[in-house]
């Protein structure tokens, strides 16, 4: 039997857990938009053509934040082709994903549908291939009251009321080749700096979040952070992190390991980011919004799904439609938990993407809507992640992998909520064959009352939920707890992702 011990103790705190750390995204990419949260001939479709499935399952999740429009598409995209009545809006080439952008889906629209699902929104601004005075318009379109040209178009498109968007993206990936507009980290910087002080002067509180690099495998990484907060450090409030996971042919020990790199990715930005505020002699703290994350098979889209015809520009065409497993909810979660563990600089996440597109929901046109498995880990994190991450103490026997060299065999994370009194613990076991007895010393929470356990695990860890079979993998209660004096014994079953609260 592998045994794994951990130490909670409430007086030691990382920091609090912002609610945006449970932020989502949704791009005008593929089938996120058209046939996803929007379809108005679905029998589910609402007065705006929103399927009231989709919504059900996007307050289910407990998603916070949204940021939109993209992604690689925000970069060619015009957003006053978005407002103003549908039938004069323009049909446009969406160079990104080699599609046909309808335009029925805008800003006034994506502003309604969040209403519905409670959800903030998180805009971003194209400093691809358009630049400051598309960012001022857009700006006094959303968030200005009346009286002016923007602003009264929007009152006339029917919303009286200004979205009043807080949160502003400073494009998307801008070091990246594939992305219109890739520019060096200079130029961007200097462009994001220009556009952040000009945003500022219609509103001194907006939260600006400046491109980080689009991978920590990237050539620039690391230098492009430092130039581009040199530019920018006085003018932006974060910087961002993406990062996506898949595995390399059948290594799925080095898979499992994934969140060890999205620590590594984290604490590298962090110190960047530190060491420009230090050359700076700066009080001032630059967070990471994490607003690209996710378990993506991108080997599939450049194998399969790449649309390479230079004559077909389809609608809302399949693409990136993963379909999600056992294994690949595990790797998720421990990706959840990294994001957690570090929550004093990861203000901000966003799982990219929230439906059909590397999504935990999945809907079938004129069909039903259903949960991926890493749908599962999210709502139960958002739901239950309250109050302040601790700092613990695991002791885990390690195992060897050919990414990342001997890594823990388990995981974890603490949230504590002081007020509440409560403590949750997330948890996974890496060992695609051994099960794990993690023994909990909480006697610094107090008498504990009661702990609970729900796991995530299959006998098959290639076990996903589809059209077919749409509810093959859920949680499981786990009734192997055992509570005695302060002390917690729970089984991790092989391959699984864990929560456990303590009251």
């Amino acid at each position: 039997m592998i045994r794994a011990h951990l130490t909670i103790d409430p007086h030691f705190t990382v920091g609090p857990i912002n609610r945006r750390l449970f932020g989502s995204f949704v791009e005008h990419l593929g089938r996120c938009v058209y046939d996803g949260i929007y379809e108005p001939g679905h029998t589910r479709a609402d007065e705006d053509g929103f399927r009231t499935d989709v919504i059900e399952l996007v307050r289910e999740l407990g998603v916070s934040t949204i940021r939109y429009p993209g992604g690689n598409f925000v970069s060619g995209y015009r957003w006053e082709d978005g407002v103003g009545p549908r039938d004069q809006r323009p049909r446009r080439l969406d160079l990104a994903w080699h599609s046909t952008e309808t335009n029925e889906i805008g800003l006034d629209e994506f502003a309604t549908w969040l209403g519905k699902v409670d959800s903030e929104l998180m805009y971003a601004v194209n400093l691809g291939t358009r630049g400051v005075l598309e960012a001022l318009d857009v700006l006094e379109y959303a968030n200005h009251r009346s009286g002016t040209e923007w602003s009264d178009r929007r009152v006339a498109n029917g919303h009286p009321e200004p979205h009043g968007i807080r949160m502003w993206c400073l494009g998307n990936e801008m070091d990246g080749p594939w992305q219109l507009g890739h520019s060096t980290a200079q130029e961007y910087g200097q462009l994001a700096s220009k556009t952040a002080r000009a945003m500022r002067q219609i509103d001194p509180d907006l939260e600006l979040v400046v491109c980080g690099s689009s991978g920590a495998q990237m050539p620039t990484f690391g230098e492009w952070e430092r130039v581009v907060l040199e530019e920018t450090y006085d003018n932006v409030d974060f910087i961002s992190c993406h990062a996506y996971y898949e595995p390399s042919g059948d290594d799925f020990g080095s898979f499992l390991a994934s969140a060890v790199n999205m620590d590594r990715f984290i604490e590298a930005v962090v110190a960047t980011a530190d060491h420009v505020k230090a050359v700076r002699n700066s009080d001032k703290t630059i967070n990471i919004s994490f607003d690209e994350w996710n378990v993506w098979y991108q080997s599939r889209y450049n194998e399969v799904d790449k649309i390479t015809d230079v004559a077909d520009w389809p609608v809302a065409p399949r693409l990136l439609e993963d379909s999600y497993t056992v294994l690949d909810a595990v790797v998720f979660g421990s990706l959840l938990i990294s994001l957690i563990r570090h929550a004093d600089r990861v203000t901000s996440a966003s799982l990219a993407q929230l439906v059909n597109v590397i999504a935990p929901i999945m809907t079938e046109p004129g069909g039903p809507a259903w949960r991926q498995t890493t749908f599962f880990p999210f709502s139960l994190t958002s739901q239950l992640a309250r109050g302040v991450a601790l700092e613990l103490k695991l002791d885990s026997p390690t195992y060897d992998t050919e990414q990342y060299g001997a890594v823990p065999i388990v995981d974890a994370v603490a949230t504590h909520d002081p007020d509440e009194g409560g403590t949750t613990v997330f948890a996974v076991n890496r060992s695609l064959t051994d099960e794990v007895t993690l023994q909990i010393d909480a006697r610094a929470l107090g008498a504990a009352k009661s702990a609970k356990a729900t796991s995530i695990f299959d006998d098959d860890i290639h076990a996903a939920n589809t059209l077919a079979q749409p509810d093959r993998v859920a949680p499981r209660e786990n009734d192997s707890v055992e509570l005695s004096e302060g002390a917690i014994t729970v089984t991790l079953p092989p391959c699984s992702w864990t929560v456990l609260t303590v009251d």
